[in-house]
């Protein structure tokens, strides 16, 4: 069995987009996966009482789609060598069928001497950045 190749990377070269749609259904089955069952992920009123303005999304289901990004570009998720991320706003996602729209992007940061690259990934919802130094090393 061959293992797909990746063209030589440059800084700059940007990975082909993602668009996601988070929906409750969704974050039920995370949940399930998960064990977390923390009620902010699925009880509005509570949601509320806590200070956020709907259910969220959990945070390892955003970081898990922005791994997904590059897994999916690179083909073979073993070339995903360290991932990392932090979580600066919550992913909003509103009782109906659309869910929540989360856009993830990514560029080739850095070419490192070992032949692994750095991967800069952009989560967006909302217009605003959900995960902070989101970071993969990838080998190509």
């Amino acid at each position: 069995m061959s293992v797909p190749t990746t063209p030589a990377l440059t800084v700059g070269d940007e990975v082909p987009p993602l668009s996601v749609r988070v929906t409750r259904e969704q974050l039920v089955r995370y949940a399930g996966a998960s064990l977390d069952f923390n009620p902010i992920h699925w009880n509005e009123r509570f949601a509320h009482e806590v200070g956020l303005p709907g259910v969220i999304a959990h945070g390892m289901l955003t970081m898990a789609l922005g791994g997904r990004l590059v897994t999916d570009w690179l083909g073979d998720p073993g070339r995903l060598v360290e991932y990392g991320a932090r979580f600066t706003r919550p992913v909003v996602v509103p009782d109906d069928d659309t869910g929540a729209l989360v856009e993830f992007t990514g560029k080739v940061a850095e070419i490192r001497d070992d032949g692994t690259a750095r991967v800069d990934i952009t989560a967006r919802f909302d217009g605003r950045t959900v995960l902070g130094k989101a970071q993969a090393v990838v080998r190509p």
